[in-house]
């Protein structure tokens, strides 16, 4: 036992940069956490649009605590409600009551969340699900297939996001891979830019 505690007191110097031995404040704690959350943020390293800049500048449309989701979790199956196969890292449950379906959203707290692929997540998310457990202002996000799916974006679970409302979107969310047209973002960003 004395080894586990000892291991542990090594380990909290270490991460808290305190002496072993030495107490450290909660306000030390909680500032080397959140130091620590400002580090693995990679936004800096994206090339952000105009449309990225101004919504991480405005106040966001809503406030909703975000919970995870993934394939085999017994949370998706292998449609959403409009008929889609989810897109990790693209689709997002809502209550169509406080956010509508179709609508694409621009969570700003992901904008640089480093994906397993190594790229870094844009920010946007489309509003194609629906959950029994989703009501009021509360987002489910989809991550992908399997528990080991959720990494990158735990450290947003049950914590309260900030959403912007980015436009409207046909058919079913974008995958990775796709690009869209120009015609297509011209299309969101008139309507986006009609919402505000």
């Amino acid at each position: 036992m004395l080894g586990t505690a000892a291991a542990l007191a090594m380990v909290w110097s270490l991460a808290f940069g305190g002496m072993a031995g030495e107490p450290v404040s909660y306000q030390a704690a909680v500032a080397a956490d959140a130091a620590g959350v400002e580090a693995n943020s990679s936004a800096d390293d994206l090339d952000l649009t105009d449309e990225q800049q101004a919504f991480l500048a405005a106040e966001p449309d809503w406030r909703a605590r975000a919970t995870l989701y993934h394939a085999g979790g017994g949370g998706a199956t292998g449609a959403d409600s409009l008929g889609c196969r989810p897109v990790a890292m693209r689709t997002v449950a809502t209550d169509p009551r406080v956010i509508p379906r179709r609508t694409r959203l621009f969570i700003r707290e992901t904008v640089g969340m480093r994906m397993p692929d190594g790229t870094l997540h844009d920010g946007y998310w489309y509003a194609s699900d629906t959950g029994g457990a989703v009501k009021g202002a509360k987002v489910d996000l989809y991550t992908g297939d399997g528990r080991g799916s959720m990494r990158p974006a735990m450290r947003w679970n049950t914590r309260t996001l900030t959403l912007q409302n980015a436009g409207r979107f046909d058919g079913c969310p974008p995958s990775w891979d796709a690009k869209p047209s120009e015609q297509t973002l011209m299309a969101q960003a008139a309507t986006a830019a009609g919402a505000h």
